[in-house]
């Protein structure tokens, strides 16, 4: 898959942000239809979204939308409309507040049948979007729900009222957590989000920092993030983009290394050798793979020329 450091979210019903969105830097934009819109605005918000990927160019971050949850009265309607009308502009459909593989069997089903009705294949994807401590625990089977399922995100305000977290922020995304707990609040969650998603292939983001003023605060989510192995995550607001991009993008430090490891690993497979010597240091495996991930990565950013290859 593409890489996907940052994701920007975009309010379904302010069409006047999606043209503006569409030019960003962002790897993905995710056109909302769901927290950020008003249930009196549901219908106009799926409406503008469409009107936008139909008229959308060829040059834009990756598309997604996220649909309403699937036990309200809007969130089938938007995965039809949506499908239905722009399924061959979008790369995956974001799911809310996912709870049971039930959920993802049923958005599967129809746009397995919304592809058949086109005569033509649109292989959406599914981003499972865990956010409830019933999610949580059903993680594994969801993320073995479907060939579609292409990514989990962990959607941390709902995950904080889901299990009677303190609310410590106005957001509730992620500020402020040093001031009640000594560490990672949310370290389990997300590392248990980011141990299935890469044991069954898909990708790992984490959730939005809300308080995008905070630069700082903003880095430090996103490197503790990266350290616990997520590809991306998503910004909901263009300030928070350039940050995410770099935090996730292999530095040149990393490319290096990984260009060392990965060229000792070779010399020793020439030779008939398991065992891997990197500098007097002994390399295993586990960390050739590690540096075949990151070298990998600074490819597909083009990070680097063909001669380096």
């Amino acid at each position: 898959m593409l890489p996907t450091r940052s994701i920007l979210s975009v309010p379904g019903h302010v069409e006047k942000m999606h043209a503006k969105a569409l030019g960003s830097k962002a790897d993905a934009l995710l056109f909302d239809l769901e927290d950020s819109v008003p249930p009196e605005a549901k219908a106009d918000a799926r409406r503008m979204v469409i009107r936008t990927l139909q008229s959308a160019g060829k040059q834009t971050p990756q598309l997604s939308v996220r649909i309403n949850a699937l036990d309200t009265p809007f969130g089938y309607r938007d995965l039809l409309e949506v499908a239905e009308a722009a399924g061959d502009r979008i790369g995956t459909v974001v799911i809310p507040k996912v709870n049971h593989p039930g959920d993802i069997h049923f958005a599967e089903r129809m746009l397995d049948g919304i592809e058949l009705a086109a005569g033509k294949p649109l292989p959406i994807g599914i981003e499972a979007s865990i956010e409830t401590a019933q999610g949580l625990e059903r993680i594994r089977a969801i993320a073995d729900s479907s060939s579609r399922v292409k990514t989990l995100v962990f959607g941390i305000a709902d995950y904080s009222a889901s299990v009677g977290a303190r609310l410590v922020s106005l957001s509730g995304h992620g500020e402020k957590e040093d001031d009640i707990y000594p560490g990672h609040r949310w370290h389990y969650a997300l590392s248990r989000i980011v141990m299935a998603a890469k044991a069954h292939g898909l990708m790992a983001i984490d959730a939005p920092y809300g308080y995008f003023k905070d630069d700082a605060g903003l880095e430090k989510a996103a490197t503790m993030a990266c350290a616990l192995g997520c590809d991306g995550k998503w910004a909901i607001h263009p300030a928070q983009i350039d940050t995410l991009n770099r935090v996730f993008t292999p530095s040149a430090e990393d490319i290096a290394r990984a260009k060392k490891v990965l060229a000792a690993a070779d010399a020793a497979e020439a030779k008939g050798r398991g065992a891997v010597a990197v500098e007097g240091r002994m390399v295993d495996q586990a960390t050739v793979g590690l540096a075949r991930r990151v070298w990998e990565q600074a490819r597909a950013l083009h990070l680097f020329d063909a001669a380096d290859e």
